[in-house]
Formats: C-alpha cells, structure tokens, sequence
C-alpha cells in the first residue's frame, strides 16, 4: 500500500475501532486472513529454489498445459498474486513466451475461486477456528527448526490457520453486526446499485491487495443477511476486476513483457467483467439453474455467490482462450518495446529475486545476450559477420585473404553500445541475490559472473591486436600479412567451433570430452605460430620488430581464444546434471593438456 494512503487508513481504521466494537472485530478478521495469505505465500517461496521453475518450464509448451499450472498452482497457493509475480518474472527472464503467460492467467484465475467454495461451503458452515489451532500450533514449531524445507511447511501451515481463524472472525463480527444495525437496509437496487457496488469491489480489493479477501468480506456478509444477493454478485465482478492491480503493481519494474502480462491480464478481467454486467439477469437465471443442479438450496446465497465466481471465470474461459494468440498480438501492438542506441539489458528483473533457479536462468540468457554482442564485435574487427560463420573453414579463410580493403570498426564506441551497459546490469544483478553459498546457484552465479568477465577479457585483448592488425596487413610485407592473416583466420575458427559445440548442445549432445582437443588446438597453434616467427626472423622474411610484434599479437590470440572457450564452457556446455560432472571429472586440466602436446611433440 502507498504511504500516502496508507496516512489515509490509519486514521480512518482508527476512528472506526473506537465508534464499534464489531467494526474491530471485521477489520482483525479481514487483518488475520491477509496475514494468512501472506504466510502461505512465504511457505511456497520456500518450494521455489527450482522445484517450481522447472515444474513450469516443463508444463508450459502448449496453451492448455499453461492453464492447467496456472489452476493447479493458484489452487493450491490460494493466491492468484503469487502466481502472476511468478509467471512475470518468467516471462521477464525469457522462460516463457506471452501466450503461455496468459494461459496461466486463464488458469490461476479459475484456480482462485475454490477459495469461495472453501468459504462458503466450509468456513460458514462448522467452527473452522477449532480446525486452525492446531495448524497454527504445528505451524509455529516446524517454523522454529532449521532447515529450509521444513520452516517453508511451517508458513504454509500457520498460513492456513491463520486463514480458517480469519473466516471464523469475519462470520462471528457479521453475525453481531445484525444485532445493532442492518446493512441491507443501505442496499441499491437496478442497474445503480450494479455500477455503485462493482466500482466499491474494485476499490476494495484494490487497497486489500486480495480478491480472496474481498470474496470473503462479500460471503460472511450475505451469509447474514447484511448486504443482498444482487448487491454481492456486483461485489464479486468488483473484486475479479481489482485483482489485476495485484499484476499490475508487479510489473512495474518489470521488462516489457511483464507489463504486457499484466495488460492481458486487466483486458481480460476487464472485458469479462463488462460482458457479465450486461448480461446479469441471464447469469443471475443460470446460477440458479447450476445450483439446483448441484443440489444447493434457493436460499443459500453465500454457495451461489461461489457458483456465480466459477461461472464468472469459466465465461471468459470459453469466449476469450481460443483467441489467446490474438489478444498476445493485441498487447504486444498496445505495449511498444522502447528502442534504444545502448543495448540494455533483456532478461534481467527484480521480480526473479526471490526464485533462485529463476536468477541463475535469467544471468545465463543474459550472458548469452552479452555473447552475441561481444562475437559481433570481433568478427566486425575483422571485416566479418556472424553469418560468415556458418561458411566452411575454407570459405572463412578465402573472405579474409581476399579482404584488403581498410577496415575501420571502433571497438571503444561499439563496447560502450553493446557491451558496457549489459555487463554493468549482469554484475549489479548478481551481486543483489542474497543467495547462501552453501546453495548450488551461488556457484553456477559465480561461474557466470567469471564467464562475462572471460568475454571482457576477450574484447580488450581484441582492441590491443586490432592496432597492429589493421596496420600490418596492408604492410609491403607479404610475410607479415600472411601471419596477421592467419591470427584472424585462427580466430574466427575458434568461433565458428565454439558455435558449433553450442548447436550440438541444443540438440542434447554433450561434447564435453571433446573440449580437450579444442583446449590442446589452442596451445599447439600458439607453438606453430611462435616456431613459425622465430623461422621467419631467421631467414629475414620479416624483421625482427615486425617478429615481436607478430609474437606479441599471438599471445593475445591465445588469450582471446581461451576466454571465448571459458565461456563457452559455462554459458553452453556446463551441465549441472550428475553425468555432466562425471564427465567433467575426465577432462583434462591445463598441466595436462600440455603434457599430451609436449607428448605429441616429442613422438
């Protein structure tokens, strides 16, 4: 809530508590059911370290599927508002696409109205209260014990005591209310009454930042007969219209397609809750045919009300889902991504902060996004594109023998616009997880941070070769050319290689052992390319400061290769699965590689 808002309530909470008495004991209720949520919601972020994230990645490739994790994850959370941060910061992170966002919506929206059901079937009907001491008694003891598994059980527990402690507070205050005053007496009838009591709903939920607990509010009072029926299903399209602000709030530091989500997610609602109002009478006839079919009496307004919430949803289940690729496309036209000349950064968001598997997927998207940029700034210093590496080795050789004319590429202007700006948010965002380093993502988070700095590395040593490069190959030397010639031929190899690893990867390949022969290539050609200098100075073909140049310009050669492989190695062929590491284990070290070299040699 606001803070100047928040100076608002305060006062006027006040004021209320010391007119009634019944007035405090609606506001604890509504208070302890808020507090309950937010405890369930705590216990399910404890489940969040990548028991979710991989859930949703893997239930989220067709339209139907999304929906079913969005119902089956908002009904047994009981909160819609958790499922939207969560699928924001998916979709902020790149997990996930838009039309599967939405279908979590469509889903979680439905997911949320067996919280009515529970109310008004349950809550109204036994004293639940003797149900949620004990929950509340286990709750508090496994929130004491150490492990983190254990306190998030603990939260979910005292969650759900606090929520069943909520209702029974809620329906005994509206029970005394009746004593002293009839609130029905305030009811507005017609379309008015409609409007009036819709926009209250939307208010409400709005400040309590719940539908759940304006549903709540709704049941308990037309369960005693303080608000009507009519009155209450107003109420209702109120609420199912204010829960979006929960989305929207969400998605306010979020990237583009955060926002886009919680766009879809208001249109939705939105269109739905106006169709319902132009049509109440009819809805208002089939919830009466549903619930007599359901055996629900006449008179039960409070089940009716839960029925009403089910259909209000399944109705834009039915008209909006099969045009979900539509309203995706809608959106995305509403919502503009802003351009900008400085590359920023794509899947970093502060609202991937609290699932840890989320963080480290969002850093590794975003490394690769730094990738992409820092191979188009070495190939352009060659006079090369990524395209050209999808040439054969032959090829790749032949465009840069052929290319003699002057090459002009600022490597400081082009690090400024595509590298400065993303690798400063890469390290910003990893160094604000508070991740404990006993957890497994602090150390993929850590090789991530070293693969960036490797892809650094790897542009500097590039801006130190480009001077003499550019220089000498257009030397009167053809010596000299032909080995400058040869640098850039060896690193645009090594890119193409690297491209190729990543490609077997995607196609679940792991080339790991065969990163040995990649490792050793780089140390041998760095032999052959000295031994071929120093013949070169002997039999004066080159000058010998054109020789320390050449052997200068090797060495950062070498340097480039490496940090380009380090990152590959993290950033496409690291696997964090128990067979990876296996294979990892086979791989050779540094030491190693040169002793099979020297072995080589020596044969």
């Amino acid at each position: 809530m606001h803070k100047a808002l928040l100076l608002i309530v305060i006062p006027l909470l006040s004021y209320g508590f010391w007119l009634s008495d019944t007035f405090k004991g609606i506001a604890a209720g509504i208070s302890i059911f808020l507090f309950g949520m937010l405890s369930l919601e705590q216990g399910f972020k404890a489940f969040t370290g990548g028991v979710l994230e991989r859930i949703l990645q893997k239930t989220t490739d067709s339209t139907w599927k999304s929906f079913g994790f969005g119902f089956v994850s908002a009904t047994l959370m009981q909160s819609s508002g958790l499922v939207s941060v969560i699928t924001i910061s998916f979709l902020s992170a790149g997990l996930l696409d838009l039309v599967a966002g939405i279908g979590i919506i469509f889903g979680s929206n439905l997911g949320t109205t067996t919280g009515a059901w529970l109310i008004a079937g349950l809550g109204l009907k036994v004293n639940i209260a003797t149900y949620a001491m004990p929950l509340l008694v286990f709750g508090v003891l496994c929130i004491f014990q150490g492990g983190k598994q254990l306190k998030g059980i603990g939260y979910i527990l005292t969650g759900l005591g606090f929520l069943l402690l909520g209702i029974q507070y809620m329906k005994e205050s509206f029970e005394h209310v009746g004593n002293n005053i009839n609130l029905a007496n305030y009811a507005m009838p017609g379309i008015k009454g409609l409007l009036i009591y819709t926009a209250i709903g939307i208010i409400v939920t709005v400040i309590m930042q719940s539908s759940h607990a304006t549903m709540l509010l709704t049941i308990t009072a037309v369960s005693v007969h303080q608000i009507t029926y009519d009155n209450a299903l107003a109420l209702v399209i109120g609420a199912n219209i204010g829960t979006t602000a929960t989305a929207i709030i969400a998605s306010v530091g979020a990237k583009i397609q955060g926002k886009r989500l919680a766009g879809s997610h208001l249109l939705i609602n939105l269109f739905t809750g106006i169709f319902v109002l132009l049509f109440i009478k009819q809805f208002t006839i089939a919830v009466d045919i549903i619930s007599t079919g359901l055996g629900i009496s006449i008179k039960d307004n409070a089940l009716k009300l839960a029925t009403f919430h089910s259909l209000f949803n399944l109705t834009a289940i039915i008209m909006l889902l099969p045009f979900i690729n539509q309203i995706a496309t809608l959106i995305e036209k509403i919502l503009l991504e802003k351009r900008s000349n400085i590359f920023q950064p794509k899947y970093l968001d502060s609202s991937a902060m609290n699932f840890p598997e989320t963080v480290v997927e969002s850093v590794r998207l975003e490394s690769i996004h730094l990738y992409e940029n820092a191979i188009h700034i070495i190939l352009h210093t060659f006079g090369l594109h990524k395209r050209d590496l999808l040439s054969d080795s032959t090829s790749i050789k032949q465009l840069i023998a052929q290319n003699n004319d002057p090459i002009d590429y600022d490597i400081d202007a082009n690090y400024e616009k595509r590298i400065k700006g993303i690798y400063s948010a890469i390290i910003a965002f990893i160094s604000q997880a508070r991740f404990s380093w006993e957890m497994e993502q602090s150390s993929q988070l850590s090789w991530l941070r070293d693969a960036n700095q490797n892809l650094v590395e790897a542009i500097k040593d590039t801006k130190h070769l480009q001077k003499n490069w550019t220089r000498f190959r257009v030397s009167t030397n053809q010596a000299t050319i032909d080995e400058y010639k040869k640098i850039a031929y060896q690193i645009v190899l090594h890119l193409q290689q690297i491209e190729n690893f990543r490609h077997k990867i995607e196609e679940n390949e792991l080339p790991l052992l065969s990163l040995d022969a990649l490792k050793a290539t780089i140390e041998d050609d760095d032999m052959q390319m000295n031994r071929t200098i120093e013949t070169l100075i002997r039999e004066q073909k080159i000058t010998p400061e054109n020789g320390s140049s050449l052997i200068n310009d090797s060495a950062y050669m070498r340097h480039i290769k490496k940090n380009l492989l380090k990152t590959a190695e993290t950033l496409f062929i690291r696997s964090y699965t128990g067979a990876a590491k296996a294979e990892q284990q086979l791989t050779l070290n540094d030491a190693e590689i040169k002793d099979v070299i020297h072995t080589m040699d020596t044969q």
